[in-house]
């Protein structure tokens, strides 16, 4: 067996410790030893194929390994699904990128089918990098099963279910409003385009109304309408003006005619429009606006498109455009015809102004949509793509979370949930893109649709249909049937790709074989839990929410935990453009993936975002190092585990004590991960391993460890290797590297610490399968009953002596700190009116308490000395006398000053959040920060206020 570095050095023990994982097979599902073990599933957020390891991946996938590894030692069947997303947009920009950087014929030049075998050489070649760095960060995922959302189960997957969809009528084609990205000429999804705050302007426009001779300097002759996109103006069909708004009441029905389009359109009643802002009225292009599309839903308005797919207008041959125009409409659409979007909007506003149809120009600081991949200004483009009828899908998924099926941690999740899927509008599916699951679709000649799962079916289908209509002969359809270039052309296939929400909304039963083989999704499904971010609950949970009851009749997962989101130190978002993102790879290079695993844990509070400063994760790095060091102490001074040891039997009081502490820390630990209180779980086992184990047992026990052999010495040494091993345990999950290095080195061991049994806590059944030394009356590696194992170990008696001088001897450290004693000064203490079993007690521990708490003399008098400060210590009181230790007129004047200090802080932080021009303009992280300090200055002035009430009631 190996002995323990003298150093910690966590570079040494990764790589070394994820082999021994593999060799094992430790994390893999359906091992021979958990064939009768509940099953516990997780399916991983598949990380873009493209992508690298940024902090939300680093904090979301410590949350699901704490769980998988405490379900795993608690004896289930873990499953914890790894996978990747073919990322559509993402992918195709790599690729191309790299065929522009190669200097090799662009995507279009080189046609789809060879650029498709070039995006998969490259996925070949670097689409795994996420994954390793996954591994790297101890991620305990059964990469055997590792998938992809374009591989061939997964495709098939995704073809059965559009073709059903499509059966049902859930799936269906339609011309509407999208998100157009004019630089990648596609679709782009909601989650896809970034608001940037633009100062801009706000144009102000007359339109003439009808019948009137228009006088710009006659507001009786038109109407005022605002935008901040004039260019737009071509397509407008109507000018809508609020309801109950009077100055254009009797206005409503009649008509404006279109400055410099001629278009003569109605003046229609709307509440969208808000009276107050702008002049009132609004332009309403229900082509070139999500809001004014709806509008024109409402009024049968005509949908004029001016754009095309590069934003550049398009006017001549639209006959939407054309139509109804008067003489010389022609010539104007001739003349802008092909201008780029904002070079138009120039032409126009000065062709407005030319005219007088221009009132004036203000300035306008508004949001304006970006593609978060191209980095263009997105445009509302009318175009036929494919939809879901996600309204009908979402009934169900609606009621599962109002009945409980699917509950979110924290419950407040579940409101956002419920407001997007009660205002669902149809999901747009189609991308124009190469890379991604080509549409099951094929159109003939007559642009009829077939949609199928081949495109032989597809044929099938198209002969069937057009020999019904006799627009094909039987005996060419026989043709086509038995020759396949004979139907070359007949059909052809629709070239969009499918939105890569799409087939991660069918992950949760597509990776583990449906359709193909059930044999896991009996097993596997439903998922146990989801762990995700807020940002995509629509985007993805909800629909898996949908696909997993539409399809498997069942919730995906019974609950799903959304953590938060990881900030920098102040606060502020992590952004390459504002360099403060925090790389996860190179803190764990710096300090090691158990530091930063364990600090994200321990910052995971729900509901609150994390705030990352790198000197926490060197904080839980020096943690890890003191635990190591406590580890080499043990092993310094014999400390091991005989055969057959039972803790419920020990017989020294500090031994007892240490076995209490430690079922308590197991029961807390247990609970809390439970509870989905990471942050919890992580705190509870901090300090026990720090100030219970190593503060104080270690430090308790050194007299018997370094003493004469004996009994005392023999139990001793055997609980230290006890309760280090239950340490070991219960920190797995949050430190896996670590303590699966200290398992091996630290004793002889049958078994990996990934596949231990957890300390057990409750009275039912677990697999255990693992070293059951601890509890000698387990009972064989099987299904045991654990009713009698933490439980045993409580000991009140033991509890009361040994924490009565833990209390003791912190309460006086306390009054040191607090009156900045020396430590090389040894202080009287004085038990008052002590009662004989805290007389023994002190007694028997006064050496301890001595040493540890920088005691000179321990005396018992009835009456506490003069100027002495008096401490209660469960219901005993003990006396520390001052004087000519600690000068009173210093002390009071010390803390006098740190509250005018305090004050000082809080009236500077109070002036500046009074300031409501600092509060509305100032950064969000910033007034944060201020508020922090105000809190912070409050707890100081709180903290020496009791100080000093204490000081002087204690002196007088």
């Amino acid at each position: 067996m190996a002995m323990i570095e003298k150093t910690y050095q966590p570079a040494d023990i990764e790589s070394r410790i994820a082999k021994a994982w593999d060799e094992e097979g430790a994390f893999k599902a359906g091992r021979a030893d958990r064939q009768d073990a509940d099953p516990f599933t997780i399916v991983i957020p598949p990380p873009n194929v493209t992508g690298s390891l940024h902090m939300g991946h680093a904090l979301n996938n410590t949350l699901q390994d704490v769980l998988c590894r405490f379900e795993r030692m608690r004896g289930r069947d873990v499953l914890w699904q790894p996978g990747t997303d073919h990322a559509g947009i993402a992918t195709q920009m790599v690729v191309e990128r790299q065929l522009m950087e190669r200097q090799e014929p662009g995507r279009r030049a080189m046609g789809r089918q060879k650029f498709l075998e070039r995006v998969w050489q490259w996925k070949a070649e670097s689409g795994g990098t996420i994954i390793n760095q996954l591994k790297r960060l101890g991620a305990s995922c059964d990469w055997s099963r590792e998938r992809f959302t374009m591989d061939e189960g997964l495709s098939r997957a995704v073809v059965k279910v559009f073709v059903e969809l499509y059966n049902q009528g859930l799936i269906y084609k339609d011309k509407r409003l999208v998100n157009w990205d004019p630089k990648l000429l596609t679709a782009i999804s909601d989650l896809e385009v970034q608001q940037v705050e633009i100062k801009g302007h706000l144009w102000y426009l007359r339109y003439p109304l009808e019948g009137h001779a228009f006088n710009p300097e006659d507001a009786s002759t038109f109407i005022v309408v605002a935008t901040t996109r004039p260019e737009t103006m071509l397509g407008d069909t109507a000018v809508a003006v609020h309801p109950d708004d009077e100055r254009y009441r009797h206005l409503i029905g009649k008509h404006v005619i279109l400055p410099l389009v001629g278009r003569r359109i109605p003046i229609v009643a709307d509440t969208y429009s808000d009276p107050e802002k702008g002049s009132g009225a609004v332009k309403v292009t229900p082509a070139h606006d999500f809001n004014d599309f709806e509008v024109g839903k409402r009024h049968n308005l005509p949908q004029i498109s001016v754009l095309d797919q590069e934003a550049a207008l398009a006017l001549t041959d639209n006959e939407d455009y054309l139509r109804g125009l008067p003489e010389g409409a022609a010539d104007f659409a001739a003349e802008l015809h092909g201008t780029e979007r904002f070079a138009a909007r120039k032409l126009i506003v000065a062709r407005l102004e030319d005219f007088g149809f221009l009132e004036r120009i203000e300035p306008n600081t508004h949001m304006v949509p970006h593609g978060d991949r191209s980095g263009v200004v997105i445009e509302p483009f009318l175009t036929d793509q494919w939809y879901v009828d996600a309204k009908t899908l979402a009934q169900p998924a609606i009621a599962a979370v109002r009945d409980g099926a699917t509950a979110f941690v924290p419950k407040n999740w579940e409101k956002t949930y419920f407001d997007w899927m009660e205002n669902i509008q149809p999901w747009c599916i189609s991308r124009q893109l190469w890379w991604g699951h080509q549409i099951p679709a094929w159109y003939g000649p007559d642009g009829k649709v077939f949609v199928a799962e081949t495109e032989e079916e597809a044929v099938g289908k198209a002969l069937g249909y057009y020999a019904e209509q006799e627009v094909i002969t039987p005996e060419q359809g026989h043709d086509m049937a038995l020759d396949p270039a004979k139907r070359e052309g007949f059909i052809t296939r629709d070239e969009d790709v499918l939105d890569t929400w799409f087939s991660s909304a069918l992950w949760p039963f597509s990776t583990l074989g449906w359709p193909d083989d059930d044999t896991d999704v009996r097993r596997y499904y439903p998922t146990n839990v989801l762990v995700t971010g807020f940002d995509i609950i629509f985007f993805w949970v909800a629909r898996m929410m949908m696909m997993g009851l539409h399809f498997m009749k069942d919730v995906p997962f019974p609950t799903v935990y959304i953590h938060a989101l990881v900030r920098d130190e102040k606060g502020a978002k992590m952004s390459k453009s504002k360099g403060n993102v925090i790389d996860p790879l190179n803190l764990i290079d710096q300090f090691g993936a158990d530091a930063l695993r364990f600090t994200l844990a321990a910052m995971a509070a729900q509901g609150r975002d994390i705030k990352l400063a790198t000197q926490r994760v060197e904080g839980y790095r020096n943690f890890a190092t003191k635990l190591w060091n406590a580890s080499r102490f043990a092993e310094m001074n014999g400390c091991a585990l005989p055969p057959g040891f039972d803790p419920a039997q020990a017989q020294e009081t500090l031994n007892r004590w240490i076995a209490h502490e430690t079922a308590a820390a197991a029961r807390e630990v247990t609970a809390a991960i439970e509870a989905y209180r990471f942050n919890d779980a992580a705190g509870a086992i901090y300090r026990f391993v720090w100030n219970v184990f190593c503060d104080w047992y270690l430090e308790l026990a050194k007299p018997v460890l370094t003493g004469p052999d004996g009994a005392a010495k023999d139990e001793t040494r055997a609980m230290v290797a006890w309760a280090r091993d239950e340490i070991l345990k219960l920190l797995h999950p949050f430190m896996p590297f670590i303590t699966e290095e200290l398992w091996a080195v630290t004793a002889p061991r049958d078994v990996l610490l990934a596949l231990t049994a957890w300390p057990l806590t409750r009275n039912e059944p677990a697999v255990i399968g693992a070293d059951l030394s601890g509890f000698p009356d387990a009972g064989t590696p099987a299904l045991v009953s654990t009713g009698d194992s933490m439980d045993r170990l409580r000991d009140d008696a033991a509890e009361a002596e040994i924490g009565w001088v833990v209390d003791l001897v912190t309460a006086i450290r306390s009054v040191r700190a607090e009156m900045n004693i020396a430590p090389a000064t040894l202080m009287p203490l004085t038990m008052i009116r002590c009662q004989p079993q805290a007389r023994e007690r002190a007694e028997r521990w006064s050496d301890v308490i001595k040493r540890m708490a920088r005691l000179g003399t321990i005396d018992f008098d009835k009456l506490a000395p003069d100027g002495a400060i008096q401490l209660v210590v469960r219901d005993d009181v003990a006396a520390l006398p001052l004087k000519g230790v600690v000068d009173p007129a210093a002390e009071k004047a010390r803390l006098e000053k740190e509250i005018a200090k305090a004050d000082a802080d809080i009236k500077r932080v109070d002036a500046k959040l009074s300031n409501e021009k600092f509060v509305a303009n100032a950064r969000e992280e910033i007034v944060e920060e201020e508020r922090e300090k105000r809190a912070a200055a409050v707890a100081r002035k709180e903290k020496n206020t009791a100080s000093l009430e204490w000081f002087i009631r204690m002196v007088q």
